[in-house]
């Protein structure tokens, strides 16, 4: 089942750092060997509800154990200081639903469980 990672990043001060610069330059290096690609990098978006000062991340895997070995792996480890140390951010793998899905299923689990 396809994974995604999502992240909410900054905002910064400023203009980007050289080293944001350098980690946005490396990334898709350390996603490809992961079946991983981007949905969304740092689109403009449109705010519906709540507060959201930053940009939006989308990232595909074709499952979560590549999105877990990605992220963990030396190449991604190495250049995440680059962004880290100069922007804020929250990250979270997260699996997708499957084909067909219905949340009405999900609401009638959750009434059952709370029952």
């Amino acid at each position: 089942m396809t994974a995604y990672a999502i992240a909410h990043i900054g905002p910064g001060n400023g203009p980007l750092h050289e080293d944001v610069l350098q980690y946005i330059e490396r990334i898709q290096g350390t996603l490809t060997p992961y079946g991983g690609r981007f949905l969304v990098h740092f689109e403009e978006h449109e705010l519906l509800e709540g507060e959201w000062h930053g940009a939006p991340v989308l990232i595909s895997f074709p499952d979560m154990a590549e999105a877990r070995d990605w992220y963990a792996s030396a190449a991604y480890q190495e250049i995440v200081p680059l962004r880290t140390r100069h922007l804020p951010g929250d990250i979270i793998l997260v699996d997708g639903v499957p084909e067909g899905y219905d949340p009405a299923g999900t609401a009638a689990h959750v009434r059952a469980a709370q029952a």
